[in-house]
């Protein structure tokens, strides 16, 4: 359906801060922004982000 527009450590990277941010809704502050963390995760475990396909971007490598 989409195309993948994300590398290696970009995805690695979204996942990290996707799950941090979602452990801030269980401990930490415990404000619901930690729910934004699931865009980071969905996108990185997707391997694709629509704002690099709106902006052409892509951290893939070519193939």
């Amino acid at each position: 359906m989409f195309k993948s527009n994300v590398g290696g450590i970009d995805r690695v990277l979204r996942i990290v801060v996707g799950l941090a941010l979602i452990a801030l809704v269980f401990v930490g502050p415990q404000t619901p922004w930690g729910w934004l963390g699931l865009v980071p995760l969905l996108t990185g475990f997707m391997r694709t982000c629509p704002l690099y396909s709106l902006i052409g971007l892509s951290t893939c490598p070519r193939r």
